[in-house]
C-alpha cells in the first residue's frame, strides 16, 4: 500500500519581523508556543522576503516566483478595487501550490487572509475558502468574513475567528485519515500600522504589556530617506491620507501603540498554540509538515524607519523590512531544537512543499525556489547562501557577507547604489558603495543581479526594461517619466 503524503500546515502571519519572538531573543514579547515549537524543528535565523510588502509575497509563496515574474510589485489597494476586472485573481495564470497539491489528492484549505484579488469567490484550487472580504487590515474586530460561501460580520478578534475556524478544519480533516491535507493559516496579524493597532489594547493579552519599556523597539532619530519620501508623495501623490505620514513617525515613540502591536503577536501566538494541539489531539503532528512565517518583516524604528521597505525614498532592502521569521518542522523531524544561520527565502517554501508532498519540483527554468530538504534533515548540507529581493526601484543581492541595494539609474532623482558590508558592519550604517576599494565587489554583486534579473523577470512585469505592474505602483509617478505618460499598472 503506497504511503500516504504528509499534511501541510503553512502558517502565514502579517507583518511580523524575525526578531520578534522569545525563541529569536526578544524577551519582551510573550511567545511561549512559538518559543515551544521551535524547539520541534529547525528555526532558520537568516530567512528573508523577496518583497518587503503583503501580496508580492504571498503571491511569491503561492507560486515560487519573484515579484518582476507575478507582477505583483507592491500591495494591492482595496481603494482601487473598481478598477479591477469582475472576479479577479491577481495569480490567476499561474499553477499555484494549492492548485498542484489539489492535483495530487490533497484538501486543500485558505483560512484567512487572501489579499490577491476579490475574494468574494474561491481561487486557486482551495476546497475550503475562509477569508476576510477585503485584504488591508483596517481592525481586528468587526470584520466582514466570508466562509464557504456565506457572508456575515464577525464581532471578535479577526485571529480567533481563523484559529477557531482552522481547529474545526483540523478534526474534520482527521475524519478522513487516507486523504492529506493542505491549510493555508494566514492571519491578519500582528499586523502593526494604524489604525488596527492605535491606542490601548483591549484584547486579553494587553495587559502582559503594561509594564514593558520596549527596550526591544529602537528610538531613532527619523531618516532622512523617510522624511523625503512623506515630501515626495506630498508633491506626486496629494490624494494621499496625510495620516499615513503621522504614523510613520509617532509609531516607534507611543507606548500605547507598542502595547497594542506586542499584544497581537500574542494573540496569534495563541492561535499557533491552539492550532498546534489540535494537531496532536488528532495525531496529526508527525505526519505533518508544519512552516511558520510572516509576509515580510517590519522596521521598528530601526534606521528611523517604521514599517515597510518602501516606506523610503528610495525603497530600501535593510534587514528589518526583509527579514522574516521561520520554523519548519517537516515529518517525523529529524532535525530538532536547531537554529540555522543559512541564507533562505520566502519562495523556498513553495519548493519546500512540493518536495515533502511529491507533487514535483520548482522548475529551474522557472523558479528559483530551492527546496529546504536538505537544511531540515543535515546539518551539514550543501547549500548557496543568497537571497535576491527587489522593491520597484530597488534590486537587492543579500549574501552571508554583503548587502548590496542596486537602485534603477538614471532618472531625474539620482538614485544611488547602497553597499553594507556586513562583516565589519552588521548593523548596515556604512554605505561602502562609493569607496574605491570596494569597487569589484559592487562590480560582481551587479553582475550576479543582472543573470538573475535577466533569467527570471518577465518581460511584462520587468518594470527595469518598461514593464508594467499588476493594478497599482506606489510610484507610479517614477515609471511614468521613465517610461513615458502611457506608462500605466495593468493586469
Amino acid at each position: 500500500m503506497a504511503k500516504k503524503s504528509p499534511n501541510v500546515l503553512l502558517i502565514f502571519v502579517d507583518n511580523q519581523p524575525a526578531k520578534m519572538m522569545g525563541c529569536a531573543g526578544n524577551d519582551e514579547v510573550h511567545t511561549p508556543n512559538l518559543d515551544k515549537f521551535a524547539t520541534q524543528g529547525v528555526r532558520f535565523s537568516e530567512a528573508f522576503c523577496p518583497n518587503a510588502m503583503c501580496s508580492p509575497c504571498r503571491a511569491s509563496v503561492l507560486t515560487g516566483l519573484m515579484p518582476s515574474q507575478h507582477g505583483i510589485h507592491t500591495w494591492l489597494d482595496d481603494a482601487v478595487m473598481d478598477t479591477w476586472p469582475e472576479n479577479w485573481n491577481a495569480v490567476d495564470e499561474f499553477y499555484t501550490l494549492p492548485e498542484r497539491l489539489k492535483d495530487n489528492g490533497y484538501h486543500t484549505s485558505l483560512i484567512g487572509k487572501f489579499h490577491l484579488g476579490i475574494a468574494d469567490t474561491p481561487k486557486n484550487g482551495f476546497d475550503d475558502w475562509i477569508t476576510l472580504q477585503i485584504g488591508h487590515v483596517l481592525s481586528f474586530y468587526d470584520n466582514k468574513m466570508i466562509d464557504n460561501g456565506r457572508n456575515f460580520t464577525h464581532p471578535g478578534h479577526s485571529v480567533d475567528f481563523f484559529t477557531q475556524r482552522a481547529v474545526d478544519t483540523i478534526t474534520e480533516r482527521a475524519a478522513t485519515p487516507d486523504q492529506p491535507f493542505f491549510m493555508f493559516l494566514t492571519y491578519p496579524a500582528p499586523y502593526g500600522f494604524w489604525p488596527s493597532i492605535e491606542g490601548e489594547p483591549t484584547n486579553r493579552h494587553g495587559g502582559l504589556y503594561k509594564d514593558t519599556p520596549f527596550n526591544s523597539v529602537p528610538r531613532e532619530a527619523v531618516a532622512k530617506q523617510l522624511v523625503d519620501w512623506m515630501l515626495i508623495r506630498h508633491d506626486k501623490l496629494p490624494e494621499d491620507e496625510p495620516d499615513y505620514f503621522e504614523g510613520l513617525v509617532r509609531m516607534p515613540n507611543d507606548m500605547p501603540t507598542l502595547r497594542n502591536y506586542y499584544s497581537q503577536m500574542s494573540m496569534v501566538d495563541e492561535g499557533v498554540g491552539k492550532v498546534l494541539a489540535a494537531l496532536d489531539t488528532h495525531n496529526l503532528t508527525e505526519d505533518t509538515l508544519i512552516i511558520y512565517t510572516s509576509d515580510h518583516g517590519m522596521a521598528l524604528g530601526e534606521h528611523g524607519f517604521w514599517g515597510h521597505g518602501e516606506d523610503s525614498w528610495p525603497s530600501n532592502t535593510h534587514r528589518e523590512a526583509n527579514h522574516i521569521p521561520m520554523i519548519v518542522k517537516p515529518p517525523h523531524a529529524p532535525l530538532q531544537d536547531q537554529v540555522c544561520d543559512n541564507l533562505v527565502g520566502t519562495t523556498d517554501i513553495f519548493a519546500t512543499v512540493l518536495d515533502y508532498a511529491g507533487a514535483g519540483v520548482a522548475n529551474p527554468e522557472d523558479s528559483a525556489a530551492r527546496s529546504l530538504r536538505p537544511l531540515l534533515e543535515s546539518s551539514a548540507a550543501d547549500w548557496e547562501d543568497v537571497v535576491f529581493m527587489e522593491q520597484e526601484e530597488t534590486r537587492s543581492i543579500r549574501t552571508a557577507r554583503w548587502n548590496f541595494m542596486r537602485r534603477f539609474q538614471p532618472t531625474s532623482y539620482h538614485f544611488g547604489h547602497v553597499l553594507y558590508d556586513l562583516a565589519k558592519d552588521p548593523d548596515e550604517r556604512t554605505n561602502v558603495a562609493e569607496d574605491p576599494e570596494y569597487a569589484p565587489v559592487v562590480a560582481e554583486l551587479c553582475a550576479r543581479l543582472d543573470k538573475q534579473y535577466d533569467k527570471y523577470a518577465d518581460p511584462k512585469w520587468n518594470l527595469w526594461e518598461g514593464g508594467r505592474v499588476k493594478s497599482n505602483s506606489t510610484r507610479p509617478f517614477l515609471w511614468e517619466e521613465v517610461w513615458g505618460k502611457d506608462w500605466q499598472p495593468t493586469f
